[in-house]
């Protein structure tokens, strides 16, 4: 599926790419519109509004900031996501990935969407930063992948050739845009949460597995 001989690096998501994103899809709709209903005593109908104004952010940076949903909401969004860390763990076959990139390629970058706090819920708990490179929160670069400036402000901080560049994603808008900025590489994800259906990506190839990338002998590059 890749010719590993034509990549220099590997861009990954993590959010329902690397892990996955059952955690994110509980906490948004279910545990957090119920905790925060409890928290201010609110009928089932206010926590419906809530679940539709979270819908309503997507794709800009304040759908991704905990901070943003602390401030707005009047709870401690981080002290909530740690009432269900235990949902939070990679996909499949994403450890046996990341273990033959650490031993086979040169440069490894998580381009996520989540801020710092998220990261800093995450990452301890997976144990991702360990195989990776580079880690780059669009929170950093004030602008959202979705967003053609958030590849321009990564290139200056993180110089890739787009020609010989793979990247993984879950969300097909991202990928339209990666693909808009010229990475040659692209990849959805069929299945980013274990608990939902598969589903096929009309513009984009969609892994099951990453096994699929290996090659078949696994030599080091």
């Amino acid at each position: 599926m890749i010719d590993w001989r034509a990549i220099d690096t590997v861009l990954l998501d993590m959010d329902g790419t690397l892990l996955d994103l059952h955690f994110d899809s509980h906490f948004w709709l279910e545990h957090l519109p119920r905790r925060y209903g409890e928290l201010h005593r609110l009928d089932e109908a206010t926590q419906d509004e809530l679940r539709a104004r979270i819908i309503r952010e997507q794709g800009t940076l304040n759908w991704y900031s905990l901070a943003y949903w602390s401030r707005e909401l009047g709870v401690d969004i981080v002290a909530l996501k740690r009432e269900v860390q235990h949902l939070i763990g990679l996909r499949g076959d994403a450890l046996d990935f990341l273990q033959w990139l650490k031993r086979a390629h040169p440069r490894v970058v998580l381009a996520t969407n989540a801020d710092r706090e998220s990261l800093g819920l995450k990452l301890p708990l997976t144990g991702l930063d360990d195989y990776l490179d580079a880690i780059v929160s669009s929170a950093d670069l004030g602008v959202p992948k979705e967003a053609q400036e958030f590849w321009f402000a990564l290139q200056e901080i993180e110089p890739f050739n787009p020609a010989r560049t793979l990247f993984i994603d879950d969300n097909p808008a991202v990928l339209e845009s990666a693909r808009e900025y010229g990475i040659r590489h692209l990849l959805g994800i069929r299945k980013p949460d274990s608990t939902r259906p598969e589903r096929e990506l009309e513009e984009f190839i969609a892994l099951d597995r990453f096994a699929a990338l290996l090659p078949a002998e696994r030599p080091s590059i």
